[in-house]
């Protein structure tokens, strides 16, 4: 089957299992259903659907309250600042002055976003330490990246570029070039090295989102903005290691991504797709020739397949997906259940497979 055909099975499958406002967690604008649904309005594009895109509509609609604004969005976290992403596009097709005023005031939060003495933000504002987390460039990136494209927000590009620095500095591993699940500057965090403030283990969704965060902002920046190359280059870098990482035999990434041999570690579909998406856009943007990475997408590509599971009455269920997952030590990652459906799998898949039809079919 094609990444067309698979992207709308996919689609259909969770609009029969969910209605828009009952997706998980229910009531709360949160990075879950931000994902998923950044997911549907590609495959929206992808089809010219309008189903997809009045499913997303519906799920925001479902949560704004007589203000205009959601009525449960933890104004403290970066992953409650994701689904903004998706105020975008409602807004050019509706004009409804709604989704315009909600992109306004997480971009006030934004503003004033609580960060450490180096200026990086805090994943979440929870009162104990200064951490920041590969995620937070996906979760609060291209929403502001894009905010600042819009409406002459020149400063903003500037305040993206930064935390992806503060990220390639210090988070990177000098040896392998991969990058550590987090970092905190104050080295209180349980899990922070007590020299490095890093975290311990290199987490594939954490690397997964950053990488994707890198091509998204990138496309959205101006070409006058004399940055916007770093972006291209980091997520190059980044790809260029994990090429490395990918395993042979499945052509899939593991949980945690240099622990390919330990039998205790296993092949992840999130972090796998989140990587060949990421590689689509790349070779979108030219950073990549197709010729040259091919090979690397369609072995992805067919273990992705092999993670999938099809029914006769056109279910689609994306497995092998980790959960949910905070900072921690080695077993606590590789003890991480998995699930069928989750909606950040599901929402990494119908990225990658509507970019891949694009790409390379």
């Amino acid at each position: 089957m094609t990444a067309k055909e698979l992207a709308v099975m996919s689609a259909e499958t969770m609009m029969k299992r969910f209605e828009a406002k009952d997706l998980p967690p229910v009531g709360k604008f949160h990075y879950h259903q931000g994902v998923f649904l950044s997911g549907m309005l590609h495959t929206y594009h992808l089809t010219g659907d309008e189903r997809y895109y009045n499913y997303a509509k519906e799920w925001v609609d479902s949560l704004l309250g007589d203000d205009g604004l959601p009525r449960d969005m933890e104004t403290t976290a970066l992953d409650d600042m994701q689904p903004g992403i998706l105020l975008y596009e409602l807004y050019d097709k509706s004009g409804d002055e709604r989704y315009k005023k909600l992109l306004d005031k997480i971009i006030w939060h934004i503003d004033r976003w609580p960060k450490s003495e180096e200026g990086g933000f805090f994943h979440k504002d929870n009162g104990r330490s200064a951490n920041m987390w590969l995620d937070g460039m996906y979760m609060g990136g291209p929403v502001t990246a894009e905010y600042g494209a819009r409406y002459a927000r020149a400063d903003l590009f500037d305040e993206v570029h930064h935390q992806m620095s503060l990220m390639r500095d210090r988070i990177t591993d000098e040896e392998t070039g991969l990058m550590y699940h987090a970092y905190d500057q104050t080295r209180k965090a349980t899990w922070a090295n007590p020299v490095t403030g890093r975290a311990s283990h290199f987490w594939g969704r954490a690397m997964g989102w950053y990488a994707v965060a890198m091509f998204q902002i990138a496309e959205l920046l101006p070409d006058t903005y004399e940055k916007k190359g770093e972006f291209l280059a980091k997520g190059k870098e980044l790809l260029e290691v994990l090429f490395k990482y990918q395993d042979k035999k499945t052509g899939l990434w593991y949980q945690v991504i240099d622990k390919v041999d330990d039998p205790r570690n296993w092949p992840e579909t999130s972090c796998s797709c989140l990587f060949l998406y990421a590689l689509c856009m790349a070779v979108k943007a030219g950073t990549f020739e197709k010729e040259a990475v091919i090979d690397i997408a369609s072995r992805a590509f067919e273990g992705i397949k092999s993670m999938l599971k099809l029914g006769d009455d056109g279910y689609l269920g994306v497995s092998g997906v980790c959960i949910g997952t905070g900072v921690g030590d080695l077993e606590h990652y590789y003890n991480r259940p998995t699930s069928e459906n989750d909606l950040h799998g599901v929402g990494a898949f119908l990225l990658m497979a509507c970019e891949y039809a694009k790409v390379f079919e």
